[in-house]
């Protein structure tokens, strides 16, 4: 039950892997991408993602024409989609300064030419958002590039998280629950699905993707068995954007980051034995022997 990206596994009693998403809260800029590799990298993260649309294809007929108030002035929403998007060379350029520091990058490709855009980048996986795991065609095309492919199953229903699998396959993909309200309340968080979802795929590794505010069901994600936890990073939760309020700044991811490793540690391996550091207390405490 485990997957391979790049040289690390996923499952089977590893770390967690954590993915950083950067999403759009670069805002379309390359300088503000690589400020959030740079937290990614100094909080200890395996990943970084992005997502990648072709703004003509993904961007649904009823939302193009409406109007979107941006930094750049009030424009159309296909317009917007435009401009916060990476082109070719800038994608070559976050991607170089994302592998230097030693992170995974990839994307979550919104239609089939943005598979095929990241597959000329040569992504070391790829990412299916929530909105995407009913789009049978996006699927067949990341099933054909053989590599890993990481499932977000928000929104969904679990006959359509089957049928999503059964187009991906079950030998590389990673299931991530999710709830994609965002921010998303703890009364939506239903943990529980970890469970739920590793009972059901017995062959595939569960993660978690969150988009609450703060740290404690992310860590409790983990203790319940998540192999994956992705949350997505800001420099600002108060930047202009629609995910930087569900987003963690720096310091949060720092702390969350930490504080996988630590819950890592306490978990163990579940035998029960007689630690070193209790030898002292028996001694004192413990007045019948065995």
């Amino acid at each position: 039950m485990t997957v391979s990206i790049g040289s690390r596994v996923i499952g089977g009693g590893r770390p967690t892997y954590v993915i950083a998403e950067i999403g759009l809260n670069h805002n379309g800029d390359v300088e503000i991408a690589k400020r959030l590799i740079d937290v990614a990298r100094e909080a200890g993260a395996d990943a970084v993602k992005f997502q990648k649309r072709t703004p003509e294809i993904a961007t649904p007929e009823h939302m193009r024409d409406v109007p979107r108030e941006t930094p750049w002035g009030t424009m159309s929403y296909l317009d917007y989609r435009r401009r916060v998007e990476f082109d070719r060379d800038q994608y070559i350029e976050i991607g170089d300064y994302a592998t230097l520091a030693g992170l995974h990058w990839f994307a979550s490709p919104w239609d089939v030419p943005s598979v095929d855009f990241l597959e000329d980048l040569n992504v070391v996986a790829h990412k299916v958002a929530s909105a995407g795991l009913t789009d049978t065609e996006l699927l067949e095309a990341l099933r054909a590039t053989g590599k890993p492919v990481i499932l977000s199953t928000g929104m969904s229903t679990m006959d359509q998280i089957d049928r999503a699998l059964d187009t991906l396959g079950t030998d590389r993909t990673i299931v991530m629950h999710a709830t994609s309200t965002y921010p998303m309340e703890p009364g939506e968080a239903n943990l529980k699905m970890i469970a739920t979802l590793r009972d059901r795929y017995p062959g595939i590794p569960v993660g978690y993707s969150g988009h609450e505010r703060g740290l404690q069901i992310s860590l409790a994600a983990v203790a319940l068995g998540a192999v994956a936890v992705e949350r997505h990073i800001t420099l600002d939760r108060a930047m202009w954007g629609s995910d930087h309020a569900a987003s963690l700044e720096p310091g949060g991811f720092e702390r969350l980051v930490r504080d996988i490793r630590v819950i890592e540690e306490a978990l163990g391996d579940g035998v029960k034995r007689v630690y070193p550091g209790e030898l002292a207390p028996m001694a004192k405490l413990r007045r019948v022997g065995a």
